[in-house]
């Protein structure tokens, strides 16, 4: 230890005396690298590691978030997705609706009857929105089927096809009149007691007559899909599928009475209550007060 301190000693003061030590000081700078390298080694490889765990690190919590952020803007896609759907049905509505001068009000699907032999359903409409028992119930296509019974803020709604329904229809080709019929399937009604000689055929728009003051007369109801004559039968086996789509409308249209018929016509429940009264008017008077539409398409649908 003595000889090293006095070498070292030795070695200082030769450095600051001497201008030679300079190029020694280089060549023994050049042998004792690699043992400074080697010496530092470690510490260089603790600073790799902990800024690539840290990197590492911020990857995955990046990945997290914008994970996170897919999943959230998919949502929001799919949500769009659905409104512009409904969208596109409410208008349909609004068309229906502007090709007949009579007041309406929008309906949304509630919930479906569970009973599979009985094809009702529930809507968000009732007593305080002026809906009445026997009034028509439509969608987009066609009609849909008449309300059954009423409570304060819901109504209940038999289809047409359901097997105890039945509405006069005519053909809206030659203005021939039958009865038709649900068969308790959503694709598949019955015309009743056509004459075999009847001129009905595949493709022919049924639409409703009027008649029984029910169904206010030309709106579509079903299509001809099936004529059947069978040789020594006085009558055809006809059916017919709906126009309306039963199984998949959330959007409905609830027909009121026209302008021009009073509240209490006989055609009407008189047995409602004087709010549900009101409503009606109130429907009525602004239906009343909107402005026609300048095309208005009278094609038959």
């Amino acid at each position: 230890m003595l000889v090293c301190a006095i070498v070292a000693v030795g070695l200082m003061v030769a450095d600051l005396r001497l201008t030679r030590m300079e190029e020694v000081r280089a060549q023994l700078s050049t042998v004792v690298a690699p043992v400074q390298w080697v010496v530092s080694l470690p510490s260089s490889v603790l600073s790799w590691a902990t800024l690539a765990l840290s990197d590492q690190r911020a990857l995955v919590d990046e990945n997290g978030r914008l994970r996170e952020q897919i999943l959230t803007l998919s949502h929001r896609v799919q949500r769009m997705a659905d409104l512009t759907a409904e969208n596109v049905r409410l208008r349909e509505l609004l068309s229906a609706a502007r090709q007949h001068d009579m007041p309406f009000i929008t309906a949304e699907l509630l919930s479906l009857d569970p009973d599979p032999f009985a094809h009702q359903m529930v809507l968000d409409r009732g007593r305080r929105d002026g809906v009445q028992v026997g009034q028509p119930v439509m969608d987009a296509a066609g009609l849909v089927g008449q309300v059954t019974s009423v409570s304060a803020y819901s109504s209940r709604v038999l289809m047409v096809a359901d097997a105890s329904h039945a509405l006069p229809v005519r053909v809206n080709r030659n203005g021939l009149r039958f009865i038709l019929q649900g068969g308790g399937r959503y694709d598949r009604l019955s015309v009743l007691h056509v004459p075999d000689t009847a001129d009905i055929r595949v493709g022919d728009l049924l639409v409703t007559s009027g008649l029984a003051r029910r169904f206010p007369p030309g709106y579509p109801v079903a299509r001809v899909s099936e004529v059947v004559h069978d040789p020594g039968e006085p009558f055809a086996r006809v059916s017919a599928a709906p126009v309306a789509q039963l199984q998949r409308s959330r959007h409905f249209l609830l027909l009121f009475p026209p302008s021009q018929l009073r509240f209490d016509d006989p055609g009407w429940d008189g047995d409602i209550e004087a709010m549900a009264i009101e409503a009606a008017r109130a429907v009525v008077g602004n239906a009343a007060r909107a402005p026609a539409p300048e095309d208005d398409d009278e094609e038959d649908r």
